[in-house]
């Protein structure tokens, strides 16, 4: 990671590409990219929670290896949890801190540091984006209100675009229940589903 001024250019750069796409997928993977790019690290990764199982599950990745994101499954209760209650958490040396769930991999990986920001919409946790560098880094205080930015425009991006995706399905299923081809077979009354003796 490189020391950089982080002005205006970078973050509208970044911005611009985590903006431009309205699916989500396409939005995770875009933000991964860029924030790995504008601050010259060595990858980046989105968790989302999964609710049912209290597991971090990879929404997207850039820079590291599958063999590093099949490690095994990521709990959000164990997994450096401070970031997800708390705020960010910068972990200078992965080999020798026991917030560390998997400091074997991460060794063999390459990591060297880590910084952990919590992903929030609406004062709720969804998740975790998690910056990785090859050199041990001692994160400033630029550093972590850049990647919580940043971490910030992925979550509003993510949920924009479930919201966008959400209503793209609803249009198509209102345009099927209206097709003329299909409408004899899909009339809707007030009576439907009542049974015929009290019609």
């Amino acid at each position: 990671m490189k020391r950089q001024l982080l002005n205006y250019e970078t973050l509208l750069k970044v911005t611009n590409a985590i903006s431009h796409s309205r699916d989500p997928e396409e939005v995770v993977l875009m933000a991964v990219e860029s924030i790995t790019h504008a601050l010259d690290v060595k990858g980046c990764t989105i968790f989302l929670i999964n609710r049912d199982t209290n597991e971090l599950e990879v929404a997207a990745t850039y820079g590291l290896s599958d063999e590093y994101i099949n490690k095994g499954p990521l709990s959000a209760l164990k997994s450096i949890t401070e970031a997800l209650s708390e705020g960010p958490v910068a972990i200078y040396d992965v080999s020798d801190d026991p917030r560390m769930q998997y400091p074997e991999a991460a060794v063999k990986e390459g990591i060297a540091s880590i910084l952990v920001v919590p992903i929030v919409i609406r004062d709720r946790t969804i998740g975790a984006l998690r910056v990785y560098t090859a050199e041990p880094w001692e994160f400033t205080l630029d550093d972590v209100n850049f990647v919580q930015a940043m971490a910030s425009m992925a979550g509003m991006a993510i949920d924009i675009a479930k919201y966008y995706k959400g209503l793209k399905d609803s249009i198509e299923i209102l345009k099927t229940l209206r097709d003329p081809k299909t409408l004899k077979s899909r009339r809707r009354t007030p009576y439907e589903g009542v049974p015929k003796s009290f019609n």
